[in-house]
């Protein structure tokens, strides 16, 4: 059974972002989510509000294409980016990608310029393409530039950047597009997000592989080695429950994420402004969970959080489910909702709260789950196991989509009960993956013990 560390921990997580080994990479991965979700959503919003192919149907088909072209190259190019991870530096890639983004951003500044939506779709698919190489990386580069006591705070940080920059590049998107001469500013933006972005990247310190020994030539064909890789996440039970645990919470946060806007506006009949502020209290409940990782674990990788930010998931999904509930009871359909006035509601509070701490207890899920996944899987294989986690990610995110589909369109089930269903299977998933591994469990005790008074 692992032991807590003993090292001393990390007093103040913050100063990680006054040092060389972490700052420069800090800002790299920052701007590049920041970018990718700037362009996308700035593409969607010029679809949905040209209506650019006529029709709602064909509009709602290139909606959903561009979500497909995203995740796309996380199945075709996860597996070969966790080779070239392990086997080259990790600096000297992380250049080259953003040196890459450069050109990509600038070839996308032309398409906004032209309204070309096809060029779009393209550039969209390549940006998912350089996110693909960039994941494997970005996870295996922290444990070599950070302790073993630095690790959770080091993916606290990583984590509540990278929520961040997916909310503001959201909001950026669909706000700056929608201007006089909006496609050429968000396509200029984005060019200088890049262009920071490489010179960040150009100061981040050497990390050469630590590989050794191996004649093992680059394999192009992703199938077989996918199945390679996949064995390897295998090899350490607890690693592979990690993986499967991460997955699960993407397939979670994003069938929640991905009915907010619908939510807002047709259940809880506000103004389409109330979207990006229910969106805002997810995603800085995730920042708050990842931060206060670090506060409740002492610094330490502690997998008793884990099952902690499970619990919470579920608990606080299902009060949104009866909050929502009597918010309908008590405000048929009328007038819009303004924000201001959603938030001069009980329930209207309430319902913020309760998306603000699932994305709490969501970052309780994950952060440990990421720095166990450092902490054991062996340097030299280290960027392959988590390539098969993005894949996982982009698997279950895909099957969380069919999920909202079924229950939604095909069974015609409300929002509200779709968000109850998802609690449920919650409680199911976790708890088949905490009784395959036991130490999630054993951890908590432990955990929650430790809080006790006189402990």
């Amino acid at each position: 059974m692992a032991q807590a560390s003993n090292k001393p921990a990390v007093k103040n997580p913050f100063r990680l972002l006054s040092q060389r080994r972490f700052l420069p990479f800090f800002i790299t991965q920052f701007l590049g989510a920041l970018n990718d979700n700037l362009f996308k959503n700035a593409l969607l919003v010029i679809v949905v509000s040209t209506a650019v192919a006529g029709t709602d149907s064909s509009t709602n088909f290139t909606t959903n294409l561009a979500a497909g072209l995203f995740i796309l190259p996380y199945f075709l190019f996860s597996t070969t980016a966790g080779q070239l991870a392990d086997r080259y530096d990790k600096a000297l890639l992380i250049r080259r990608i953003k040196f890459a983004e450069i050109i990509l951003m600038l070839a996308g500044c032309y398409a906004l310029w032209l309204g070309d939506v096809a060029w779009m779709l393209v550039i969209l698919f390549l940006l998912g393409v350089q996110s693909a190489f960039f994941g494997p990386i970005k996870y295996s580069i922290i444990p070599q530039h950070l302790g073993t006591d630095e690790l959770l705070a080091g993916n606290a940080q990583v984590g509540m950047g990278t929520f961040v920059s997916i909310l503001l590049g959201t909001l950026i998107g669909g706000w700056l597009v929608t201007a006089d001469h909006g496609p050429l500013y968000v396509g200029a933006l984005a060019v200088g997000f890049a262009l920071i972005g490489w010179l960040c990247s150009r100061q981040i310190p050497s990390a050469p592989s630590v590989l050794v020994g191996s004649d093992e030539k680059l394999a192009l064909n992703p199938f077989p080695v996918t199945v390679q890789n996949y064995r390897l996440a295998q090899e350490n039970p607890l690693v592979f429950h990690c993986i499967l645990g991460i997955s699960w919470f993407w397939l979670y946060g994003g069938a929640f994420l991905t009915q907010v806007p619908n939510f807002a506006v047709t259940v809880l009949h506000g103004h389409p402004t109330l979207i990006s502020v229910l969106l805002a209290a997810f995603i800085v409940g995730v920042a708050m969970g990842a931060l206060l990782c670090h506060r409740f674990s002492s610094g330490n990788v502690e997998p008793g959080l884990v099952p902690l930010g499970g619990l919470g998931l579920s608990v606080f999904a299902i009060d949104l489910f009866l909050t929502s509930v009597a918010y309908q009871q008590g405000n048929p359909l009328g007038e819009i909702i303004m924000p201001l006035q959603f938030l001069t509601m009980g329930t209207g509070v309430h319902i913020m709260l309760d998306l603000m701490f699932i994305g709490m207890f969501g970052g309780f899920l994950i952060v440990p789950l990421y720095s166990m996944i450092q902490e054991r899987t062996p340097g030299d294989r280290r960027a392959r196991v988590i390539s098969i986690n993005n894949i996982f990610n982009a698997l279950f995110m895909v099957a969380g989509a069919l999920i909202g589909i079924i229950f939604l369109s095909v069974l015609g089930w409300t929002i509200p009960q779709f968000f109850l269903t998802i609690a449920v299977l919650n409680i199911l998933v976790l708890g088949a993956i905490f009784y395959s591994a036991p130490e999630f469990i054993h951890r908590f005790k432990l955990w929650m013990g430790s809080w006790l008074p006189g402990s």
